[in-house]
């Protein structure tokens, strides 16, 4: 299995800095290119849909796919020396005014694009018809981590049949066990490769796996599978041993909305945007950013996340991963603040950043 360190259609032997370490914070980003083409071609072609529930044979590691290196001896040294993983009093003191505004899905048809945060990384996306939950955590704790601190913004039970579920990575506060006990085992899920075996195990029925740049389509939603500057474990001996992604939902009629997943700031999204132009809303994560000494490699700050959304090419930007789980050292209300702030020095219409409370829903006509 040849995996792909550098896009489809690209000549392999060309520098690749997908096995290079990046440090956005502490060049910079990098300036906001012209915004993609209305109608623009991707570049490269788009690959061919793979079937869904397609068996395949993956690599034991994906290490070479890591944008920058793991943390070593003296990183956690450091770590544990400083210990600073939790704001203290004082950013904790504003969790009663994090956003919190629970109200019904809306009521949508084939042709309308919408989107409601559950919290986290947990969005319900209802698009051409379907109803898809990304990285779905209802679950009140997570191991190793204090029980959330708002409330899931969608009751389970208020769901409609869910059609499909994504999955960005296998961390814990990503890929939730007892949430998806709750899920028929007939749901199509799409995963990263290497992580199909997690889902088979549990009586899943039909899991499409794929690599960076792959894509399939169910119901003629189509579901590619994009780069992320991430990693991925879950046990003591899985280090990186499946992919880590984010994901890109086209509609009939070309609606695209972008879920980020679990990212850092990086050379990824400029490609993405390239090869998805036209990406309608992208679903960026803002929070679990401090120290950046520790976190900058694999977590977006909030003025990362408006810059890849430059980058990106996308027309509006919804803030995620942030007043949910306390995860870091930033004061809770932060990362709202910031973005904000962010979006209005780039000269961005204020409308087109969807900062949504937990609960609360925005459509796309």
């Amino acid at each position: 299995m040849t995996q792909q360190t550098h896009e489809p259609g690209t000549p392999p032997t060309a520098p690749d800095p997908a096995t290079a370490p990046t440090t956005p914070t502490a060049v910079g980003p990098a300036p906001a290119p012209a915004p993609a083409t209305l109608g623009a071609p991707p570049f490269p072609p788009l690959a061919e849909p793979r079937p869904l529930a397609e068996p395949r044979v993956w690599p034991r590691t994906f290490h070479d796919r890591l944008t920058a290196p793991l943390p070593g001896l003296k990183a956690l040294a450091r770590f544990a020396r400083e210990g600073a993983v939790r704001p203290g009093p004082e950013g904790l003191a504003d969790i009663p005014r994090l956003p919190y505004e629970p109200a019904p899905l809306p009521r949508v048809d084939a042709g309308t694009l919408a989107v409601t945060w559950a919290g986290h990384a947990s969005w319900v996306v209802q698009a051409g018809g379907l109803t898809v939950l990304t990285d779905p955590v209802w679950s009140r704790r997570i191991l190793g981590t204090p029980a959330r601190i708002t409330p899931v913004g969608v009751p389970w039970d208020d769901l409609p049949r869910v059609d499909a579920v994504v999955i960005s990575h296998n961390h814990y506060d990503h890929l939730d066990a007892p949430t998806l006990r709750r899920l028929p085992r007939d749901t199509p899920v799409f995963v990263p490769a290497g992580l199909g075996g997690w889902f088979r195990r549990r009586e899943f029925t039909c899991v499409t796996e794929l690599d960076w740049w792959e894509g399939a389509e169910l119901a003629g939603v189509r579901f590619d599978f994009v780069p992320a500057h991430h990693w991925s474990k879950r046990t003591l001996t899985d280090t990186c041993h499946s992919l880590w992604g984010g994901w890109v939902l086209t509609v009939p009629g070309g609606r695209r909305v972008y879920f980020a997943g679990d990212t850092g700031y990086g050379h990824w999204f400029s490609r993405i945007g390239r090869r998805y132009p036209g990406i309608d809303l992208a679903l960026m994560p803002i929070g679990a950013y401090d120290p950046r000494w520790w976190l900058s490699d694999v977590h977006c700050d909030p003025e990362e996340a408006v810059q890849a959304t430059l980058d990106l090419g996308a027309r509006r930007m919804a803030p995620m991963h942030w007043a949910t789980f306390v995860l870091s050292a930033e004061p809770v209300l932060e990362p709202l603040t910031r973005v904000r702030t962010a979006w209005e020095k780039a000269g961005l219409d204020r409308a087109d950043l969807w900062d949504l409370p937990v609960g609360a829903s925005r459509t796309l006509d």
